[in-house]
């Protein structure tokens, strides 16, 4: 990794690496921010799928969404933004819990996590950090899979990140999901959020929502989506193209070499050893 991109293009905000994208004013204005009791937040560690969800629960609606950028992205202006949104709001977020706005915790706002296997998260990460002039350089895969065990990426340790939710996962306005279960039974994923938000919505519309839903069909739309502005989700990157790369389940395999694998398993179950997953 080039050190003056280093620089230039992350901070670090109580420990955890940000880009400078993230304003630190921002950051510590966060702690005041007014949720409402109808937000819904979408929560993951980066490239664990939130754009693909973001997809796939606007379509559930049939009442005006608003899907923001991240809250902790932009400068201090942004809240301001997002005070005066006047639509339901879905913001999606890579805070982890600790960080969260405290009047979303307070008012029980609903709330989405969305985790993925950490060695195709690591592998995703990697190509969009490669492909992104937002990002410091990385010079290799060995380099990158250095940084992302040691947490010295965007967002910190994918394990504290996913720890750090995980903790609150029995309350009732957190609903847990996985990457890897939408991949194998989008619908069934779908009723579940459906039956979380209350939205009713029957299982025809529901299958019809999946196949308008398929990763391949929103890789698809990007195209359109990289000459429409108003298109907010990732607001990293304007090219659209870095955020549905492959979306393949166990592509790692690809990238880890057997002592990788290792290293990876010995640390995954050392800071894992008391979670349920």
């Amino acid at each position: 990794m080039s050190g003056s991109g280093e620089a230039e293009l992350l901070h670090t905000f109580k420990g955890i690496p940000f880009t400078t994208r993230s304003s630190p004013e921002l950051l510590k204005s966060l702690d005041t921010f007014d949720a409402r009791e109808d937000d819904v937040l979408l929560v993951s560690y980066p490239k664990s799928g939130t754009h693909w969800l973001a997809g796939v629960i606007t379509k559930l609606y049939d009442t005006q969404v608003t899907v923001t950028s991240p809250i902790e992205l932009g400068d201090i202006s942004r809240l301001e933004e997002l005070n005066k949104l006047s639509s339901k709001r879905i913001i999606p977020t890579h805070l982890d819990y600790n960080m969260l706005p405290p009047n979303f915790k307070n008012k029980k706002c609903k709330m989405i996590y969305i985790s993925r296997n950490p060695k195709d998260t690591a592998v995703s990460m990697f190509h969009y950090y490669r492909d992104n002039p937002n990002l410091p350089t990385v010079d290799s895969w060995t380099a990158f899979f250095d940084l992302f065990l040691k947490g010295n990426v965007v967002c910190g340790s994918w394990f504290d990140h996913f720890l750090s939710w995980e903790e609150h996962e029995d309350e009732k306005n957190i609903l847990f999901l996985f990457y890897e279960d939408m991949k194998q039974d989008l619908p069934k994923v779908v009723k579940e959020i459906t039956l979380f938000l209350n939205l009713n919505v029957s299982d025809d519309d529901i299958q019809d929502i999946c196949k308008k839903s398929s990763f391949s069909e929103m890789k698809n739309d990007t195209e359109k989506e990289n000459s429409d502005p108003s298109h907010t989700v990732c607001a990293l990157t304007s090219n659209r193209k870095l955020i549905f790369r492959k979306g393949a389940v166990g592509d790692w395999k690809n990238y880890f070499t057997p002592k990788q694998n290792i290293r990876f398993q010995e640390i995954f179950n050392e800071k894992m050893k008391l979670s349920k997953m």
